[in-house]
């Protein structure tokens, strides 16, 4: 089946496309107005795109009327946001900051979410999060309905439990993250992993 995405409406391009570019890594993104109101809400179109400059990249969508969402003017008059990913203790209260609250709520208050004080920005992180980007705005692209936010994480939290200082490593599978999945309401669990090697052409080479 092909579709042509020129001559399609935006809702059924979103439909195809969310369903098969799946699963998409959460970001619960904390933010602070300038009138010093936090903000808390989640997003599924994120994802890292470098570590020189470590660079994240989120696509915010605007409210049906055209208004950015409260995340996305946050961002765009401070400069400031917070990254938290979302381990599965906390599926259920992520998803509860999804709501469709007006202009200018607390979530974090709203939903009564713990949080822990930033270093480098202004909005807090988190205190479950198994892990915490704070981020500075580093460019802001309006691609018709989508504002996309590129940020530069300047401090990453992981929650010790998770981190092992001596072998420099990431727990990964410990931390039960969860991500978004096809259609409405579908999430995923990391549960159900494999290991493939990346091959070496040297090595390929030797053995012929």
């Amino acid at each position: 089946m092909e579709f042509d995405f020129t001559a399609m409406p935006p809702a059924d391009r979103y439909r195809l496309m969310a369903s098969a570019i799946t699963p998409r890594p959460i970001a619960w993104v904390s933010t602070r107005s300038d009138a010093g109101t936090c903000n808390v809400a989640p997003f599924s179109f994120f994802n890292m795109m470098g570590a020189d400059p470590p660079i994240v990249v989120l696509g915010i969508g605007r409210r049906p009327d055209g208004t950015l969402k409260d995340t996305a003017a946050n961002i765009h008059d401070t400069g400031e946001f917070v990254v938290n990913l979302v381990g599965e203790s906390d599926a259920e209260a992520m998803n509860r900051t999804s709501i469709d609250a007006p202009p200018g709520i607390d979530e974090l208050a709203l939903v009564g979410i713990p949080v822990l004080p930033s270093i480098a920005v202004a909005p807090p992180r988190i205190a479950s999060a198994p892990v915490a980007m704070e981020c500075s705005l580093y460019r802001h692209l309006d691609i018709g309905s989508t504002m996309l936010v590129i940020g530069e994480v300047l401090r990453f939290h992981v929650r010790d439990e998770f981190y092992d200082p001596v072998r420099r490593h990431v727990d990964t599978p410990a931390m039960h993250l969860v991500g978004r999945a096809h259609g409405g309401g579908w999430y995923a669990r990391m549960t159900d992993l494999f290991e493939m090697q990346r091959p070496n052409w040297a090595d390929q080479r030797q053995n012929g």
